[in-house]
């Protein structure tokens, strides 16, 4: 365990989560701090809040409310549909610069609270086209952010390299794949647990569970 303290980009989803039983195995002091942007659905911060708590994990939520004025997508309007890009567009599910605020307002918070380390559930292998979730920005930020404040803040994106079926893997090394299963909220329709089965973001996870219990039990009978 790293003597150090970090802050974890918290949504209540189950990257996030992943990241915060990581980051709770790896750091000796964990905070968490989930962005209130008027999301579609205010079920995430409450996830976010009850998990935290029940992991004894200290939790801001800050007001980024401005965002939403700002850049309205899918995730902040009832009124525009989820849908996958066409034609080399962005998924209307994209927050333009989300990321970019979050992960400032997050070394500002580090700044001030003590920590020296940051980690986002950013992932560049099984996204849904997001620029912001790629590699080459994090790294980009990170000395931005280490310039901005004069700080050695470092970003740790611990998925950034796995598929859905390596992130359930992860969180089954961690003890906390149940845990993550049932107690995370991922589904762009606001469903807790397995969500509504026929969005993105479920059927991404979805696949990637099925995936991961696959390839474990032809593991096991392999070994029989």
């Amino acid at each position: 365990m790293i003597q150090e303290k970090a802050i974890v980009v918290f949504s209540g989803g189950q990257d996030s989560t992943t990241c915060l039983f990581w980051a709770k195995e790896r750091f000796s002091e964990v905070e968490a701090v989930t962005f209130d942007y008027g999301q579609r659905h205010r079920l995430e911060i409450e996830c976010a809040a009850e998990i935290a708590q029940e992991l004894g994990v200290k939790h801001h939520i800050l007001d980024m409310s401005l965002l939403n004025q700002l850049a309205p997508s899918a995730l902040t309007r009832n009124e525009i549909e989820v849908a996958d890009g066409k034609d080399d567009e962005l998924p209307s599910s994209f927050v333009p610069g989300r990321n970019l605020v979050f992960l400032s307002f997050a070394g500002i918070l580090a700044a001030q609270v003590g920590a020296k380390y940051i980690v986002t559930g950013v992932c560049e292998t099984d996204f849904s086209g997001y620029p912001d979730c790629r590699d080459i920005f994090i790294k980009s930020l990170n000395v931005t952010l280490n310039l901005s404040m004069d700080k050695a803040f470092v970003i740790e994106t611990p998925l950034m390299w796995l598929n859905k079926a390596q992130t359930w893997e992860l969180a089954d090394s961690l003890g906390a794949l149940e845990f993550i299963r049932e107690r995370t909220l991922t589904c762009y329709n606001g469903i807790k647990s397995d969500g509504c089965g026929t969005c993105p973001a479920c059927k991404l996870r979805q696949r990637g569970l099925e995936q991961y219990i696959s390839s474990k039990k032809n593991e096991q009978q392999a070994q029989m």
